[in-house]
């Protein structure tokens, strides 16, 4: 069962679940520049629009992004604790293992998008991701719209930064601030999973009773 492209804002917020499971069938030129375009849509600091955006389509691109997979699979594995489940295994977290580690086999297989930011030397990385990140959530929406499925991945960081960056004559002083693979998915969108508003919502003063949120894994 796939999803129905939406123009319901509020459906697309609350169902852009992360897709990592794809079918075969390709996205379309005219369906990923209309996602593209929506990325531009976004804000940025002083409306400098320093972003680039790669899109990694040919099988030399998509070649090195398994390889960046590889080498962010082998960071994550030990922190989550992740190993592949076992056949006969149909607890929610085989499920959702059983996912990720498909995404990772698949990633010589599946269109992407790489997300840059130029470097600005007065301003921190996290400043700075205020002018890329909003355009990468454009783009994850308008995905949701159109009835495609994308997820935010880490293989752009660790070895693959180096890998990406080398492969793609990405130049110095540019930032590697994300990579979005996409395609149609096999499945379904959301909804989405989140903590209750009474978990992170705090009215005019903190609230030391949900200040360990950040650390918990929902």
């Amino acid at each position: 069962m796939t999803s129905s492209p939406t123009a319901d804002v509020w459906e697309v917020m609350s169902t852009a679940r992360s897709i990592r499971r794809f079918t075969d069938e390709p996205v379309d030129d005219a369906t990923l520049e209309r996602c593209l375009e929506a990325a531009t849509w976004a804000p940025s600091g002083a409306n400098a629009q320093a972003w680039r955006f790669v899109v990694l389509r040919s099988p030399e691109a998509r070649a090195v992004a398994a390889r960046a997979a590889a080498e962010s699979l082998a960071v994550i594995e030990p922190v989550y604790g992740m190993t592949r489940p076992a056949p006969d295994d149909h607890s929610r977290r085989a499920r959702v293992n059983r996912a990720t580690y498909e995404l990772h086999d698949r990633a010589g297989e599946l269109t992407s998008v790489l997300f840059t930011q130029f470097r600005y030397e007065t301003a921190s990385e996290l400043l700075l991701g205020g002018s890329i990140y909003p355009a990468m959530q454009n783009f994850l929406l308008a995905a949701r719209a159109l009835g495609l499925g994308a997820c935010l991945t880490s293989w752009a960081s660790y070895g693959g930064e180096v890998l990406l960056r080398e492969a793609l004559g990405i130049p110095e002083g540019w930032m590697l601030a994300g990579h979005v693979v996409l395609g149609w998915p096999r499945g379904h969108h959301g909804p989405v999973r989140r903590r209750p508003l009474s978990e992170v919502v705090f009215r005019d003063r903190w609230d030391p009773t949900h200040d360990d949120v950040a650390v918990r894994r929902p």
